[in-house]
């Protein structure tokens, strides 16, 4: 992974953008392990608003050699703060089509892993070993986070709608701290 000489402002951003992102909609068919998972269209539209709202973009360019196919993906900060890196994989076939799937696999896994978007991909947990249901946070994390917003005078209701879930009880230990981030902000701002 390389950054800019700071990323302070683009660390910042990310914190709030992962608070607003949720996870990305499984809509695509792996017929091979007869399930479903999130292709890049569902996990670029997970990232899109919150990515907008916080002056977040990203770039893709794939390259390739003898050994498969590489995607280097920059996210940027309107600061002009950058964060990127490279993720490579083999191809399976090693005509325009196997070069064409491996960089849109590579296009979405390494997506995903910058920004911190929580894997929607039953295909790749599965053959990992792993359960593909999301953790949510414990009942103390609950709590925290109903006493931050109580802090921050921000309604319960309108906290969810801003990540976009119907109750605390909801959100995904991953963005537990994304959360608590956001709350103090808004603590801030309040007094």
């Amino acid at each position: 992974m390389e950054i800019s000489e700071s990323i302070k402002e683009i660390a910042s951003a990310m914190n709030k953008a992962q608070a607003d992102m949720t996870a990305a909609k499984k809509d695509a068919n792996n017929p091979f392990f007869k399930s479903k998972y999130a292709d890049l269209g569902s996990v670029i539209k997970a990232l899109k608003e919150a990515f907008a709202e916080h002056g977040l973009s990203y770039v893709q360019s794939p390259e390739m050699d003898d050994n498969g196919v590489g995607v280097t993906t920059m996210i940027m900060h309107t600061s002009g703060e950058w964060i990127k890196g490279t993720l490579h994989i083999p191809m399976a076939k090693k005509d325009p089509q196997g070069a064409g799937s491996a960089i849109t696999y590579a296009r979405r896994y390494a997506l995903q892993a910058m920004i911190g978007l929580p894997s929607a991909d039953d295909d790749a947990e599965f053959a990992m070993g792993r359960d593909t249901k999301p953790a949510f946070i414990s009942a103390g994390q609950v709590e925290e986070i109903r006493s931050a917003m109580s802090m921050a005078n921000i309604a319960e209701a309108d906290l969810c709608r801003i990540v976009k879930i119907n109750a605390i009880e909801e959100l995904e230990a991953s963005r537990f701290e994304g959360a608590k981030e956001y709350l103090r902000t808004q603590m801030k701002e309040a007094s």
